[in-house]
């Protein structure tokens, strides 16, 4: 079955620190720009970062650029989001998604491409002051 499964989330003190994962199953992510999503109760969904094909060119979100960090560990095939310094602001479902890049190039237009091939179903972050 090929997806995305996240992990990691649950409830931290503000100012403190998760690392959520996302372990994809049935395809391999080389290949693929890998991004995490955050969408809170009635808001809409929030591109949080990015990390392109090449696994270097990144994107972050200014609400959370210095604080958070987007990684992949290709022989482990998932994906991670290291959260830093969490606020109560930061409290949402996060949700990764992935997204095939034909030719292996990352785009010079930034990673959060506007359609991605898969998506997982979430892990829930809660941020208490």
């Amino acid at each position: 079955q090929l997806q995305l499964v996240e992990s990691g989330g649950g409830e931290v003190q503000s100012g403190g620190s998760l690392r959520l994962s996302c372990a994809a199953s049935g395809f391999s992510l080389d290949g693929y720009a890998i991004a995490w999503f955050r969408q809170a109760p009635g808001r809409g969904r929030e591109g949080v970062s990015c990390l392109d094909v090449d696994g270097v060119s990144a994107n972050y979100a200014g609400s959370v650029r210095g604080r958070f960090t987007i990684s992949r560990d290709s022989a482990k095939n998932t994906a991670y989001l290291q959260m830093s310094n969490l606020r109560p602001e930061d409290t949402s479902t996060y949700y990764c998604a992935a997204t095939f890049v034909a030719g292996g190039r990352p785009s010079n237009l930034g990673c959060f491409y506007s359609g991605w091939d898969y998506t997982g179903k979430g892990t829930l972050v809660t941020v208490s002051t």
